[in-house]
């Protein structure tokens, strides 16, 4: 049984709807050892023969077998392992890959068997150093003579240890001296045991091997015998065969990236402006929250939180306001939550008289842990019959030295509504004020237990109307514990709290920030949109600029798979850079914006976290990633004849 036979191959190509054969019924024998010499005038059906032996045509009608197996029904997935086992390329163009050195194009083979990266190493050197260019293996295919790069073509054919070689013309670029070092390097590897194809029309190479087949009109017109088939030895492959790694497709997407980095680099560019935009708008988003937060907590306590209760009336009545022990006690209850405290908010202000000064008071609560001690520029907290006053009342009593009024008595009047007539009622103290708020903004305070006397005394009925709610931990605990709170329903299944003073007004306020910072990401986005054009379009040109790469590699057995892969990992990689690129350019614009707020504000008004640059990396890897699904696609799908036919 021969090595390699050809069963009645036939095959036709349809133009313009008219059917013309090629090849008319081929009957061959092939064994190893043989330099075979496929002899022909251009047009004559050598080339369609020679990709039908390589597995890269299996639109036949016939048989091929190899040791009695047929390839006619192989899977394109078996046919890939057959080509990258089997089969090795010398193409008349050389065929090297432009962007890859000498010893990486030779390496290329080698990604597809189990050797290890330094086994990888040692072979191509080998084997560069066995055609000659061993001084030359860190060169690129532009820097070599058409003879040396036809020697890298051989090197990479035998870098896989295939059984067969198949020579396309190899000769047929070289002037006299080259070709007679190409086949005496041919007629080297015959000797070696393996068979050799060589598909020629010059009849000086035919005469080099040890067979001439002629084929002329799709058909075989002579089969001589020159000498005999060199002697085989039946030794086992040093290593076997497989799938080229994804890692091996990372490295050469790699390679390529590098070679075009200057084209690269303005991709990378336009494709970073996006994602520039939207890290810009996310780190000015956080910092006009921080600005807002900080301004207010530096007034008030942000984990202490005031809790009232959810009246469904336009203007409710004290009492409706009223909480009690019961509410106090839910409260307490919840995780999270450290002390409740009662609390009072006069919603119908109140006046403050000092002989014939009148000073008007449009906020007037009790005093607790919502505001801070360290607000009290001089004095201190209110105890009993005391108030604290912000700075603005304070300069209405004392324009010159408004700190000089600690200390001073004056007459509280609280204007109140009771809960029997709702009528309104005027209740009156003496308090002497204990400190003044370094705030034009802060509420005038007094003590629970000023107020509860005050209305004891008019035989008022008083109880808070709002808790003061202490909560464990940092401020970030504070926004779970509010949800706990309005998760809370009453009897008739409702809301049963909501949060009033400045916590509610911090969450608002959050709020309408994050919609405006949505609204400028949703804007700054649009760019992205273009940055996906952008590479959709660049990934096709660069499909178009490599379809001969793509042949080389599905000849040498590369899988559509691999191809697909290839080009994903190129996008990915612009993806990455861009967003690398995009984050430093944030970053730089941060210090820049923050030093002069810094100077303005004191404070850093824009502040990009380490969750916006990443959040911004994985946008841009994944916007790559789907926009080079197309273009991946349509390169797995060229057809390698096809492309390797193409200039």
């Amino acid at each position: 049984m021969a090595y390699l036979q050809l069963q009645d191959i036939h095959k036709s190509y349809q133009v313009d709807h008219q059917e013309f054969h090629v090849l008319n019924g081929i009957n061959l024998a092939f064994e190893r050892g043989e330099f075979v010499s496929i002899l022909g005038e251009s047009g004559g059906g050598k080339t369609t023969l020679m990709n039908i032996i390589a597995g890269l045509d299996s639109q036949y009608t016939g048989d091929v077998l190899l040791n009695g197996k047929s390839l006619k029904r192989d899977t394109a997935k078996e046919l890939d392992q057959y080509r990258r086992s089997t089969i090795g390329f010398v193409f008349q163009s050389f065929n090297l890959i432009s962007h890859l050195t000498i010893r990486d194009n030779v390496l290329v083979s080698l990604e597809m068997t189990n050797l290890s990266h330094h086994e990888q190493l040692q072979r191509a050197d080998h084997l560069l150093d066995q055609v000659g260019l061993s001084d030359h293996k860190n060169k690129y295919p532009n820097q070599l003579s058409g003879g040396q790069k036809q020697r890298v073509s051989i090197a990479r054919a035998l870098a896989s240890d295939p059984d067969i070689i198949i020579a396309d013309e190899p000769t047929g670029a070289l002037d006299a001296e080259n070709t007679d070092e190409i086949l005496q390097l041919l007629n080297q590897i015959a000797k070696d045991g393996k068979l050799v194809i060589a598909v020629t029309h010059s009849q000086v190479v035919a005469n080099y091997g040890t067979r001439i087949v002629h084929l002329a009109n799709g058909l075989i017109d002579d089969d001589r015998v020159l000498k005999p088939a060199y002697p085989v030895e039946n030794t086992q492959k040093p290593f076997r065969d497989k799938v080229a790694s994804s890692r091996s497709m990372a490295t050469m997407a790699w390679h390529h990236f590098r070679y075009n980095l200057k084209r690269n680099l303005l991709i990378m560019f336009g494709a970073a402006i996006g994602i520039f935009s939207v890290i810009l708008m996310l780190g000015l988003g956080n910092g006009t929250k921080g600005y807002i937060n900080h301004e207010i907590y530096s007034q008030i306590n942000p984990n202490t939180i005031q809790v009232a209760k959810n009246v469904n009336a336009d203007n409710p009545t004290p009492k409706e306001t009223r909480l009690t022990t019961h509410d106090q006690k839910r409260l307490a209850n919840i995780a999270g939550v450290k002390h409740v405290a009662p609390g009072y908010f006069a919603t119908g202000g109140g006046q403050l008289k000092s002989g014939q000064q009148t000073v008007t008071l449009s906020l007037l609560q009790t005093f607790d842990n919502t505001l801070r001690k360290s607000s009290i520029k001089a004095g201190h907290a209110p105890k009993q019959n005391e108030i604290l006053i912000s700075k603005k009342e304070a300069k209405q009593l004392n324009k010159n030295h408004p700190n000089q009024v600690v200390g001073q008595k004056v007459t509280l009047y609280l204007n109140i509504a009771n809960d029997q007539t709702q009528a309104p009622q005027v209740l009156q103290q003496e308090v002497t004020i204990s400190g003044v708020a370094d705030s034009n903004n802060l509420p005038d305070a007094v003590s629970y237990g000023t107020l509860k006397a005050m209305h004891q005394a008019a035989n008022v009925p008083f109880g808070p109307n709002y808790l003061a709610v202490d909560i464990t931990g940092g401020v970030q605990n504070v926004q779970p514990v509010q949800n706990k709170i309005k998760a809370l329903d009453n009897s008739k299944h409702k809301q049963a709290y909501q949060i009033t003073g400045a916590g509610s007004i911090v969450s608002i306020l959050n709020t309408y920030v994050n919609l405006a910072v949505a609204v400028l990401t949703s804007i700054a986005a649009i760019s992205l949109l273009v940055s996906a054009i952008m590479i959709i379009v660049v990934l096709y040109i660069s499909v178009s600029e490599r379809t001969k790469e793509i042949g080389i590699l599905r000849a040498l057995g590369f899988s559509k798979g691999n191809i697909r892969k290839l080009f994903i990992f190129e996008a990915v990689f612009l993806g990455f850079f861009s967003a690398l690129f995009a984050i430093v350019l944030a970053y730089l614009v941060e210090w820049g914006v923050d030093s002069l707020s810094q100077s303005g504000i004191h404070y850093h008004i824009m502040q990009i976290s380490v969750g916006n640059a990443i959040f911004g990396l994985a946008i841009s890897v994944i916007i790559c990633l789907l926009a080079a699904l197309l273009p991946a696609r349509k390169a797995a799908k060229v057809d390698p004849i096809v492309s390797l036919s193409a200039e």
